[in-house]
């Protein structure tokens, strides 16, 4: 298991790909003036040890910082490269300004090859290029545990229906969105937990997202002391859900932040 230290996540975001409300939607989730229901694009930061890692980058990136007074980030991680798990990346260049340094980005060699195609003008040295760009570094990570940026992390390989992904494990909390699938080794990672976040995409079945039902049924397996689900549709209206969780489980929202002492 990673070595223990204090942990703080916010959710940026909370929602699932088409976020909530969704456009032309007019159903009582997508109306709600309960501002849990209103979620942007699935991301997470993390912070310990004085440090502040970013999970995925997605398209409302930059609204969610500035929500939530985000002004540094040491590194970014990648769960994959769906379009709501990267398209903010051309925000990071905001990033590389106040810091005045180049950014390191971690993910899959899968996940990375398909950051190098769909934003390859980041990549390419081209002189004609006329606007100022992120400066990233990309680094491939696979299953083994590592520390990032002075950050013990231990990725956790899901599976996204018939896709790799990685969720991540910082001290006593894990972050596992977009699966439908925890292999047998990446459970024995999730042994112990203070807090489990973890996909739950709606009530009925989906080719690659845990349903609400898997996703309880997983999380009490895992066993975590709490539980909360993200990279939620708008089926799953806050409130009436959660009244129907079990105590030690809830939907995430935007702008949550859980803690783990790591005591």
């Amino acid at each position: 298991m990673p070595e223990k230290h204090a942990v703080k996540v916010t959710f940026l975001g909370t929602g699932t790909s088409h976020g909530v409300p969704m456009i032309g939607c007019e159903c009582p989730v997508c109306m709600s003036d309960d501002p849990r229901d209103k979620r942007t694009r699935t991301s997470v930061l993390v912070e310990s040890s004085g440090k502040a890692l970013l999970i995925d980058t997605s398209p409302e990136l930059r609204l969610q910082c500035v929500a939530n007074g985000v002004k540094h980030i040491d590194a970014v991680l990648f769960t994959h490269a769906h379009a709501d798990h990267v398209t903010g990346m051309d925000d990071l260049r905001r990033f590389n300004w106040l810091s005045r340094s180049t950014l390191d980005c971690y993910g899959s060699p899968a996940t990375l090859q398909s950051i190098r195609s769909m934003f390859a003008y980041i990549f390419q040295d081209d002189p004609e290029y006329p606007s100022h760009k992120p400066s990233l570094l990309l680094n491939e990570i696979d299953k083994e545990p590592q520390s990032i940026a002075g950050v013990s992390v231990m990725p956790i390989p899901l599976m996204h229906g018939p896709l790799p992904v990685l969720g991540f494990r910082f001290g006593d909390i894990a972050y596992c969105t977009d699966c439908n699938q925890i292999p047998a080794d990446s459970l024995k990672r999730l042994e112990g937990l203070d807090v489990l976040i973890l996909d739950a995409l709606r009530d009925t079945p989906h080719p690659t997202h845990f349903n609400l039902v898997e996703a309880v049924s997983m999380a009490t397996r895992i066993g975590a002391k709490q539980t909360f689900f993200t990279h939620v549709a708008h089926a799953l209206g806050h409130v009436a859900t959660n009244d129907k969780l079990p105590k030690t489980m809830a939907l995430a929202h935007d702008g949550l932040v859980v803690e783990s002492l790591g005591r």
